[in-house]
């Protein structure tokens, strides 16, 4: 049973996309993406330096058009016109995204078309940079600790678990003093590592956003999941397009429980997983949350065959040898 992980903001490096660029179809892909954007998400994926992609208006489109681009290679459907739902339905047997992932998976879904997805991730991007520039807040990992002690700490400092992992890991919102109040006197056995983005995510700070998310949410008709969609409120798998699309709008200010949704693939028997592109943070965390299942992540072009192999071996339905060549 096979599992595909959408990555969130954190997860893109300068040039990222250099390698990709040599898969036909791919960088056409990100061209056209761009475009429904508004940004030139292959320059960045290629070029931009470090600070320019941490940026939130540049960090999510691009990410999210780079999931789904990588998932259409692992499919052999990049620069096809095929739909992604319809390549995924039957070889993924569920779909899952961290934070901004969550819109990379709704399109793998099918509840929103791909070209929705990246108008949305737009919006959101560029609304969620502007409210973080209304009050200097920010992100902390903090990595160990006992989880009570954790949680009992941030409270204390008015801070907010906008991310909680599992494997140990919980992100820390707020107010930069806050934050640093945190760092100086961190619970006892946990260390806490600053992060590098614009504001505090996840969080009532980013109530701004969630409005103007809503307000272009409303333009686009979704669809009920033709792939199995867990939500990062609660982990649950969600069956209405409606109800998905409003907890992916409201997610911009409630925290990320990507522990829930592992503990759901647990209960669901999945036995692998398979992080798309740029790979890595979601693969980790399920090593250490999600014994004996087999993970891979999607880093370059030269894991595709792995990850092909992967899909074979434990999608519901493989892929066969006449669809891996269509």
């Amino acid at each position: 049973m096979l599992v595909v992980a959408c990555p969130g903001q954190g997860a893109q490096s300068p040039g990222m996309l250099v390698p990709w660029t040599e898969v036909d179809g791919f960088a056409d892909a990100l061209t056209r993406a761009g475009d429904v954007v508004g940004l030139d998400l292959l320059a960045h994926g290629t070029t931009s330096d470090a600070g320019t992609i941490r940026d939130t208006a540049v960090a999510q489109p691009l990410l999210v058009a780079t999931a789904l681009a990588s998932l259409r290679a692992v499919l052999d459907v990049v620069g096809t016109t095929r739909s992604l739902p319809d390549a995924a339905a039957g070889v993924v047997d569920v779909v899952a995204g961290h934070s901004v992932g969550e819109l990379a998976a709704a399109a793998v879904a099918g509840v929103v078309t791909e070209d929705e997805a990246l108008g949305l991730v737009a919006v959101r991007g560029a609304a969620m940079a502007r409210a973080a520039a209304t009050e200097p807040t920010g992100m902390s990992a903090v990595l160990g600790g006992d989880p009570a002690d954790v949680l009992a700490r941030l409270e204390a400092l008015d801070l907010v678990p906008a991310n909680v992992n599992g494997a140990g890991q919980v992100v820390a919102a707020g107010s930069l003093a806050a934050l640093a109040a945190l760092a100086d006197a961190p619970p006892a056995r946990a260390r806490v590592v600053p992060l590098q983005v614009a504001g505090a995510f996840h969080t009532r700070y980013m109530a701004p956003a969630v409005d103007e998310l809503a307000h272009a949410a409303a333009g686009v008709a979704p669809h009920d999941p033709v792939v199995p969609l867990l939500a990062n409120a609660d982990g649950a798998q969600v069956a209405d397009g409606r109800d998905a699309l409003a907890r992916i709008v409201a997610q911009v200010a409630r925290p990320v429980r990507w522990d829930l949704c592992q503990a759901t693939l647990l209960a669901l028997g999945v036995t692998a997983l398979l992080e798309v592109a740029p790979g890595g943070v979601l693969t980790g965390l399920a090593r250490r949350t999600l014994p004996g299942v087999e993970t891979l992540a999607l880093k370059s072009p030269a894991d595709l065959d792995a990850a092909r192999d992967l899909v074979r071996r434990h999608a519901g339905t493989p892929l066969t040898a006449q669809e891996s060549q269509s």
